[in-house]
């Protein structure tokens, strides 16, 4: 395969959102291997978390959590186009850190900093539950593992004219535990799907989607004290609350349906 057949190839690929999941199967991070990779991973973080005594079981923020969870859960189900059933799971850390984050799969991880620093409401709780569900119903971390391989394939090109290249995109799936979650910030476009998606789901779950702007409100506020982890990897600002403002309507309609 030469070098001009294979950066039309990633020509090709940018001008969709499909691309960067048609570049992250062929960097071996396809559905399935990613949502095994996820579950590992995720196995991994209980059980570490159980050894060390962080993992919340019983505390009154991981009832209010959890039932934030299970209430989202079938209407998640119901949104998911994915062609793969999800074995939700839900871990709860002891934890300072305002942060929140989904695996592939359907492996959601809360710390109860989110919940007692902001002290958010049940409400902001399926805000913040239902944004990261949008992301992983719509495999936003292999959207980000393609836009990765992307740049790399283009940085290898570039660096030499010479060689097949091709093999190398297997390193995408070497790092896919530092990618999925925690991993690098998700694109401008991917958060607004998730907070666009998240909103529609919490309304369904019959949770005020109100609660999503108070929430960021929140988020900013913290994070001008210089206290919201959570903002490394969710940008936030005024423009996106604003955009957040534009899509309550239909998300309101659907929640005053429920009441």
């Amino acid at each position: 395969m030469n070098n001009k057949f294979m950066l039309g190839v990633c020509a090709a690929s940018l001008i969709s959102l499909s691309g960067c999941t048609t570049m992250a199967d062929m960097a071996g991070a396809d559905s399935a291997t990613l949502n095994v990779a996820a579950t590992q991973g995720f196995n991994k973080t209980v059980q570490e978390a159980r050894s060390n005594k962080t993992l919340d079981t019983s505390s009154s923020t991981y009832s209010r959590i959890n039932n934030v969870f299970k209430r989202l859960k079938p209407y998640a189900d119901q949104m998911n186009q994915t062609g793969t059933k999800f074995d939700w799971q839900l871990a709860v850390l002891k934890s300072d850190q305002v942060n929140a984050y989904v695996a592939p799969g359907g492996k959601v991880v809360f710390y109860t900093g989110i919940v007692n620093k902001l002290n958010l409401t049940d409400a902001e709780i399926a805000a913040v539950m239902g944004h990261e569900m949008i992301h992983a119903l719509e495999e936003h971390s292999k959207n980000k593992i393609g836009a990765q391989a992307l740049t790399d394939l283009a940085l290898q090109i570039g660096l030499s004219a010479a060689g097949d290249r091709v093999g190398q995109l297997g390193t995408a799936a070497a790092q896919l535990g530092s990618q999925v979650g925690v991993g690098l910030p998700y694109s401008r476009s991917l958060e607004s799907r998730a907070d666009q998606g998240g909103l529609m789901l919490m309304a369904k779950a019959g949770y005020n989607p109100q609660a999503a702007i108070t929430l960021w409100e929140k988020m900013n506020k913290l994070e001008g004290a210089g206290g919201a982890s959570f903002l490394s990897t969710h940008p936030s600002n005024s423009q996106r609350i604003e955009a957040m403002r534009k899509n309550l309507p239909a998300a309101q309609a659907i929640y005053n349906s429920k009441r």
